[in-house]
């Protein structure tokens, strides 16, 4: 990876960008200081709200972090879907005593105010997610000192990055927790993502920017296999996701390691857009029928969820999480970095034995 990247952050982890209150300034402050690279998500929030946020981040480290945006989103044309829908989710509002959200609350996630916001007060990393930025875009925030990444799905995607001008391009494979970053929601291609290890050596063969890996990473015997297959650095969330500093419920971080979710697929019960979640009612009742429709959709569906959430409800609730959620670890954030990267020096000294052995056969 280019040094400008690298020598932002001494360890090559990245914690992931959570939106919905888990990647809060605690969360990405615990990180930072630990030698990785914290994350904030500026998702679902307003510019003030982000930019709060990163004045609590300033004040909590000196360290690097970055700032994460939605892209905006193309308009959705089929009303009626959202309707049927919404027919459907009438005994879910009246089971949590909430009515259903307004599924025209926006559809730019305040993105303009928000560059605006961080072009006035940069900071050293943004990243982006569904989609990409303009080159205009990109152009005025490295001159404004930000470096930028952006995340993709597939190897035609990553090039799409590449010519807009970011800095890096997040490989993010269908083991990831939460969104998938696809930058054209298709229904055709629901259930055809690409594992992560396949997709960093088709990223690679393609593009000649730094690689940082994202999808189902949990140990740093899986950061060394990443490191090895070309990627710079790994993105971690859920890993992430049951330290004491995130946001998450507690009753979505108990729900990584509870028997009773034994696996994770992928969604579009709760958002309208592809997600990656431990497998409840919801999903099971109405995964089969939401329409393709983001973000109409997850304004739908956001009063019950945060009803289930109060009421402590995790059949009711998105629990997203990545295929590796049984391995999470109720560590410190700041001591999960340190486990991690001792566990990431011993993968490497093993696989350096391992091959001095093998020539010295």
């Amino acid at each position: 990876m280019s040094s400008a990247l690298t020598d932002l952050f001494p360890l090559p982890i990245v914690q992931a960008p959570m939106a919905g209150g888990v990647s809060v300034p605690t969360l990405a402050a615990a990180v930072a200081e630990a030698g990785g690279l914290g994350f904030l998500a500026a998702g679902y929030k307003t510019a003030d709200g982000m930019y709060q946020e990163i004045k609590q981040l300033r004040g909590l480290t000196g360290r690097p972090f970055g700032v994460n945006l939605f892209m905006p989103q193309p308009e959705y044309a089929d009303v009626a879907a959202i309707d049927v829908y919404a027919h459907q989710l009438a005994g879910e509002a009246g089971w949590y005593e909430t009515e259903l959200g307004d599924p025209d609350s926006g559809r730019d996630d305040g993105y303009e105010a928000k560059l605006a916001v961080l072009l006035d007060n940069p900071v050293p990393v943004v990243s982006f997610h569904f989609g990409v930025p303009s080159r205009d875009v990109l152009d005025s925030l490295r001159r404004a000192g930000t470096l930028t990444l952006v995340t993709a799905t597939t190897a035609e995607e990553a090039l799409a990055v590449e010519r807009a001008g970011a800095d890096a391009v997040i490989a993010q494979g269908v083991e990831a927790g939460g969104h998938q970053g696809t930058h054209r929601d298709n229904p055709e291609t629901d259930g055809t993502g690409i594992g992560l290890l396949s997709l960093i050596a088709q990223v690679r063969e393609t593009v000649s920017i730094p690689v940082v890996a994202a999808g189902g990473i949990m140990r740093g015997s899986q950061i060394a296999a990443v490191l090895a297959a070309g990627a710079s650095a790994a993105q971690l969330g859920t890993a992430f996701l049951a330290t004491p500093e995130s946001g998450a419920n507690a009753v979505h971080k108990q729900a990584l390691t509870n028997p009773l979710f034994a696996r994770t697929e992928s969604t579009r019960a709760f958002s309208g857009r592809p997600a990656r979640g431990l497998v409840n009612r919801f999903m099971r009742e109405h995964g089969p029928y939401a329409p393709a429709a983001y973000p109409e959709i997850h304004h739908l569906t956001s009063p019950l969820r945060k009803a289930a959430a109060k009421a402590g409800d995790a059949q009711g609730m998105a629990l997203w999480a990545g295929q590796g959620h049984r391995m999470a670890r109720e560590l410190p954030a700041g001591q999960l970095v340190e486990v991690l990267a001792a566990e990431l020096a011993a993968a490497r000294t093993a696989l350096s034995e391992g091959q001095e052995g093998g020539a010295g056969r």
